[in-house]
């Protein structure tokens, strides 16, 4: 038995993704920094088995898509809903996974569901609170709306919501989601060779740059420049 693997993404557009990066990183690269991860995660998903890999998206595609990923948009008002949309458009056993994780690997996501008779649901917790992956043995998108999202109460929240149905769960390791610039340098760390690290090292250089600022300019020359008249 093989599994569903979604997505849930927005479109890394600046001013519209990793907002709270800004301003200390510009809002293009804030964006640069979450096209990275997206495509980092969507890697991690195509080399993990699945009968379908789905990238349920807030907004338009863009160059970042690779082959072999079907995009569904999103529907719904809130991100309780719009997972909640997804899970019912789905059948199967199915994982919903968000971009802020590139750090995930297939391991991670390679639930194996045929083996694992006494796993109904699965929960990835996250260090904010909140959790980057659930997985669902059967879909059922009531398990989901009206789970208050964004809180530092929504991992608990949710798992409250599966064991209540009487749902047998089991975690699966705690993640950072990237939303600050501690995170991205935690993260980074984790996966040096990735898109997103060496996105968050120029991200990083540019941020000093204009932190220290360009040398100072007067009458045409950089001050402190010797000027020599014959």
């Amino acid at each position: 038995m093989t599994q569903t693997l979604v997505v849930m993404a927005k479109s890394p557009r600046p001013g519209r993704v990793k907002t709270r990066l800004t301003p200390a990183l510009s809002p293009a690269d804030a964006a640069e920094l979450a096209a990275a991860a997206l495509a980092d995660t969507l890697d991690v998903v195509l080399a993990t088995p699945a009968t379908r890999r789905v990238l349920a998206l807030d907004g338009p595609v863009g160059p970042w898509l690779p082959p072999g990923v079907e995009v569904m948009a999103q529907e719904g008002d809130g991100l309780a809903e719009r997972i909640a949309s997804v899970i019912a458009a789905v059948s199967g056993p199915v994982m919903v996974i968000g971009m802020d994780t590139p750090q995930v690997t297939p391991a991670l996501l390679g639930v194996d569901w045929a083996g694992e008779e006494g796993t109904d649901a699965v929960l990835g917790p996250a260090t904010d609170g909140g959790y980057w992956a659930l997985g669902l043995r059967r879909p059922d998108p009531d398990l989901v709306r009206g789970i208050p999202m964004s809180v530092p109460h929504t991992g608990r929240e949710q798992r409250a919501r599966l064991t209540a149905a009487g749902l047998r769960v089991v975690d699966l390791p705690m993640l950072t989601d990237v939303d600050t610039l501690a995170d991205v340098g935690e993260v980074a760390a984790l996966i040096p060779d990735s898109r997103f690290a060496a996105l968050s090292r120029a991200a990083e250089g540019r941020q000093f740059r204009r932190r220290v600022g360009a040398p100072r300019v007067e009458g045409g020359r950089h001050h402190g420049e010797r000027c020599d008249h014959g």
